[in-house]
Protein backbone atom coordinates (compact mmCIF):
# COMPACT_ATOMS: atom_id res chain seq x y z
CA UNK A 1 0.00 0.00 0.00
CA UNK A 2 2.86 2.37 1.03
CA UNK A 3 3.82 1.36 -2.29
CA UNK A 4 1.54 2.36 -4.08
CA UNK A 5 1.08 5.77 -2.49
CA UNK A 6 4.45 6.73 -3.72
CA UNK A 7 3.98 6.19 -7.01
CA UNK A 8 0.67 8.22 -7.03
CA UNK A 9 2.53 11.29 -5.39
CA UNK A 10 5.21 10.83 -8.21
CA UNK A 11 2.77 11.11 -10.50
CA UNK A 12 1.10 13.75 -9.18
CA UNK A 13 4.30 15.61 -8.88
CA UNK A 14 4.98 14.55 -12.52
CA UNK A 15 1.55 16.47 -13.77
CA UNK A 16 2.02 19.44 -11.57
CA UNK A 17 5.56 19.82 -12.94
CA UNK A 18 3.93 19.68 -16.66
CA UNK A 19 0.88 21.70 -15.81
CA UNK A 20 3.87 24.15 -14.57
CA UNK A 21 5.46 24.04 -17.83
CA UNK A 22 2.24 24.90 -19.82
CA UNK A 23 1.90 27.96 -17.72
CA UNK A 24 5.58 29.09 -18.31
CA UNK A 25 4.71 28.84 -22.39
CA UNK A 26 1.12 30.55 -21.93
CA UNK A 27 2.73 33.41 -20.06
CA UNK A 28 6.06 33.48 -22.92
CA UNK A 29 3.02 33.40 -25.85
CA UNK A 30 0.58 36.30 -24.10
CA UNK A 31 3.66 38.27 -23.70
CA UNK A 32 4.77 38.00 -27.04
CA UNK A 33 1.52 39.01 -28.82
CA UNK A 34 0.66 42.17 -26.39
CA UNK A 35 4.35 43.14 -27.92
CA UNK A 36 2.96 42.49 -31.36
CA UNK A 37 0.01 43.98 -30.90
CA UNK A 38 1.33 47.02 -29.43
CA UNK A 39 4.11 47.76 -32.92
CA UNK A 40 1.89 49.74 -35.68
CA UNK A 41 1.39 47.39 -38.89
CA UNK A 42 4.10 48.00 -41.26
CA UNK A 43 2.98 49.60 -44.94
CA UNK A 44 4.02 48.45 -48.33
CA UNK A 45 6.32 51.65 -49.41
CA UNK A 46 4.26 51.25 -52.28
CA UNK A 47 1.22 52.15 -50.73
CA UNK A 48 2.64 55.39 -49.14
CA UNK A 49 3.91 57.02 -52.21
CA UNK A 50 1.60 58.93 -54.13
CA UNK A 51 0.65 57.61 -57.53
CA UNK A 52 3.10 58.80 -60.07
CA UNK A 53 1.52 60.77 -63.15
CA UNK A 54 2.53 61.68 -66.27
CA UNK A 55 4.77 64.36 -67.10
CA UNK A 56 3.23 64.62 -70.57
CA UNK A 57 -0.39 65.62 -68.69
CA UNK A 58 0.82 68.00 -66.75
CA UNK A 59 2.93 69.70 -68.81
CA UNK A 60 1.29 69.55 -72.47
CA UNK A 61 -1.93 71.63 -73.31
CA UNK A 62 -4.83 70.13 -74.52
CA UNK A 63 -4.60 70.30 -78.46
CA UNK A 64 -6.80 73.28 -80.12
CA UNK A 65 -9.40 72.16 -82.46
CA UNK A 66 -7.74 73.34 -86.14
CA UNK A 67 -10.54 75.63 -87.86
CA UNK A 68 -11.24 74.66 -91.83
CA UNK A 69 -10.54 77.42 -94.59
CA UNK A 70 -14.38 78.13 -94.31
CA UNK A 71 -14.31 79.19 -90.78
CA UNK A 72 -11.33 80.90 -90.89
CA UNK A 73 -12.76 83.38 -93.59
CA UNK A 74 -16.21 83.83 -92.42
CA UNK A 75 -14.43 84.80 -88.60
CA UNK A 76 -12.46 87.03 -90.53
CA UNK A 77 -15.69 88.26 -92.11
CA UNK A 78 -17.07 88.97 -88.63
CA UNK A 79 -14.34 90.55 -87.29
CA UNK A 80 -14.34 93.45 -90.36
CA UNK A 81 -18.50 93.80 -90.21
CA UNK A 82 -19.79 97.25 -90.28
CA UNK A 83 -22.44 98.89 -88.59
CA UNK A 84 -23.98 98.87 -92.15
CA UNK A 85 -23.36 95.05 -93.48
CA UNK A 86 -25.10 94.66 -89.59
CA UNK A 87 -28.09 96.90 -90.56
CA UNK A 88 -28.14 95.73 -94.22
CA UNK A 89 -28.90 92.37 -92.79
CA UNK A 90 -31.09 93.04 -90.76
CA UNK A 91 -33.13 95.08 -92.82
CA UNK A 92 -35.33 94.50 -96.10
CA UNK A 93 -34.69 96.32 -99.41
CA UNK A 94 -37.78 97.70 -99.43
CA UNK A 95 -37.09 99.19 -96.12
CA UNK A 96 -33.93 100.74 -97.08
CA UNK A 97 -35.19 101.97 -100.06
CA UNK A 98 -38.10 103.90 -99.03
CA UNK A 99 -36.09 104.66 -95.47
CA UNK A 100 -37.16 108.26 -93.87
CA UNK A 101 -36.00 110.32 -91.11
CA UNK A 102 -39.00 111.86 -89.14
CA UNK A 103 -39.35 115.86 -89.66
CA UNK A 104 -36.66 115.74 -92.37
CA UNK A 105 -36.68 116.81 -96.11
CA UNK A 106 -35.32 113.79 -97.86
CA UNK A 107 -34.85 114.94 -100.90
CA UNK A 108 -33.30 118.25 -99.53
CA UNK A 109 -30.77 116.21 -97.35
CA UNK A 110 -30.23 114.07 -100.22
CA UNK A 111 -29.18 117.31 -102.85
CA UNK A 112 -26.74 118.37 -99.44
CA UNK A 113 -24.82 115.06 -99.27
CA UNK A 114 -24.35 115.18 -102.87
CA UNK A 115 -23.04 119.09 -102.96
CA UNK A 116 -20.42 118.18 -100.18
CA UNK A 117 -19.81 115.01 -101.42
CA UNK A 118 -19.13 117.06 -105.00
CA UNK A 119 -16.68 119.19 -103.11
CA UNK A 120 -14.59 116.30 -102.56
CA UNK A 121 -14.93 115.04 -105.87
CA UNK A 122 -13.35 111.20 -106.35
CA UNK A 123 -11.09 111.70 -102.81
CA UNK A 124 -14.71 111.59 -101.03
CA UNK A 125 -15.36 111.53 -97.81
CA UNK A 126 -15.31 109.59 -94.04
CA UNK A 127 -19.01 108.65 -93.54
CA UNK A 128 -18.61 109.57 -89.73
CA UNK A 129 -17.09 112.87 -90.73
CA UNK A 130 -20.13 113.96 -93.28
CA UNK A 131 -22.68 112.54 -90.86
CA UNK A 132 -21.37 114.58 -88.39
CA UNK A 133 -21.40 117.53 -90.26
CA UNK A 134 -25.28 116.82 -91.53
CA UNK A 135 -25.85 116.18 -87.55
CA UNK A 136 -27.65 113.47 -88.08
CA UNK A 137 -26.83 109.84 -86.12
CA UNK A 138 -24.80 106.79 -86.81
CA UNK A 139 -27.66 104.90 -87.55
CA UNK A 140 -29.88 107.20 -89.52
CA UNK A 141 -26.74 108.23 -91.64
CA UNK A 142 -25.88 104.75 -92.09
CA UNK A 143 -29.51 103.61 -93.58
CA UNK A 144 -28.96 106.94 -95.58
CA UNK A 145 -25.99 105.05 -97.10
CA UNK A 146 -27.88 102.07 -97.39
CA UNK A 147 -30.11 104.32 -99.48
CA UNK A 148 -28.36 106.43 -101.51
CA UNK A 149 -26.18 103.19 -102.91
CA UNK A 150 -28.97 101.44 -103.87
CA UNK A 151 -30.67 104.33 -105.97
CA UNK A 152 -27.20 104.27 -107.89
CA UNK A 153 -26.02 108.13 -106.11
CA UNK A 154 -23.15 106.87 -104.47
CA UNK A 155 -20.60 104.32 -104.05
CA UNK A 156 -19.55 102.96 -100.58
CA UNK A 157 -15.50 102.28 -100.83
CA UNK A 158 -15.02 100.02 -97.40
CA UNK A 159 -11.80 101.35 -95.37
CA UNK A 160 -9.85 100.41 -92.05
CA UNK A 161 -9.31 103.77 -90.49
CA UNK A 162 -8.03 104.05 -87.03
CA UNK A 163 -8.12 100.10 -86.48
CA UNK A 164 -11.72 99.98 -87.27
CA UNK A 165 -13.89 99.29 -90.05
CA UNK A 166 -15.72 102.14 -91.65
CA UNK A 167 -16.92 103.25 -95.42
CA UNK A 168 -16.02 106.31 -97.77
CA UNK A 169 -18.24 107.62 -99.47
CA UNK A 170 -17.86 108.82 -102.65
CA UNK A 171 -20.46 110.76 -105.30
CA UNK A 172 -21.28 108.77 -108.35
CA UNK A 173 -24.15 111.09 -109.95
CA UNK A 174 -26.03 114.01 -108.93
CA UNK A 175 -29.72 113.02 -108.38
CA UNK A 176 -32.58 115.17 -110.75
CA UNK A 177 -33.92 117.86 -108.12
CA UNK A 178 -37.58 119.19 -109.03
CA UNK A 179 -36.67 122.18 -106.60
CA UNK A 180 -35.31 124.45 -109.63
CA UNK A 181 -39.07 124.55 -111.34
CA UNK A 182 -41.18 124.56 -108.05
CA UNK A 183 -43.72 127.15 -108.89
CA UNK A 184 -42.55 127.54 -112.90
CA UNK A 185 -45.87 129.39 -114.51
CA UNK A 186 -45.52 126.68 -117.76
CA UNK A 187 -46.57 123.49 -115.14
CA UNK A 188 -50.31 125.23 -115.01
CA UNK A 189 -49.91 127.68 -118.30
CA UNK A 190 -53.30 127.74 -119.82
CA UNK A 191 -51.62 128.28 -123.69
CA UNK A 192 -49.17 126.24 -122.91
CA UNK A 193 -50.77 124.27 -126.60
CA UNK A 194 -49.95 126.99 -128.29
CA UNK A 195 -46.41 127.81 -126.73
CA UNK A 196 -43.44 127.45 -129.68
CA UNK A 197 -40.27 129.24 -130.01
CA UNK A 198 -41.04 130.68 -133.61
CA UNK A 199 -44.72 131.39 -131.77
CA UNK A 200 -46.80 134.22 -130.95
CA UNK A 201 -46.62 132.82 -127.58
CA UNK A 202 -43.04 132.14 -126.73
CA UNK A 203 -40.98 131.65 -123.84
CA UNK A 204 -38.29 134.38 -125.36
CA UNK A 205 -41.57 136.82 -124.64
CA UNK A 206 -43.59 135.57 -121.81
CA UNK A 207 -44.53 137.70 -119.16
CA UNK A 208 -45.51 134.40 -116.95
CA UNK A 209 -41.84 133.32 -116.89
CA UNK A 210 -40.64 137.02 -117.08
CA UNK A 211 -42.32 137.08 -113.51
CA UNK A 212 -41.19 133.93 -112.17
CA UNK A 213 -37.95 134.47 -112.65
CA UNK A 214 -37.64 137.92 -110.96
CA UNK A 215 -39.34 137.12 -108.05
CA UNK A 216 -36.70 133.60 -107.59
CA UNK A 217 -34.18 135.86 -107.60
CA UNK A 218 -35.38 138.42 -105.25
CA UNK A 219 -35.95 135.32 -102.90
CA UNK A 220 -32.79 135.12 -100.13
CA UNK A 221 -29.93 132.92 -101.09
CA UNK A 222 -30.34 129.65 -98.51
CA UNK A 223 -27.29 128.79 -96.68
CA UNK A 224 -25.36 125.67 -97.05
Amino acid sequence: MAKKKDELVDEAKKIKAEIDALKKKKDVLDSTLKKTKSKPAKTKKADAKPAKTKKADATKPPKEKKLTKKEIEEAKKEAEKTLEEELEEQLSDEEIENFQIEKVDMERLTNKVCDILAERESEGMFQSELWKKLKLTSRDGSRLALKLERMGTITREKILEKNRWTYKLILKKTPISTQSIENAPCLVCPVEQKCSLEGEISPRNCQFIEDWVIAEMKKPAKAK
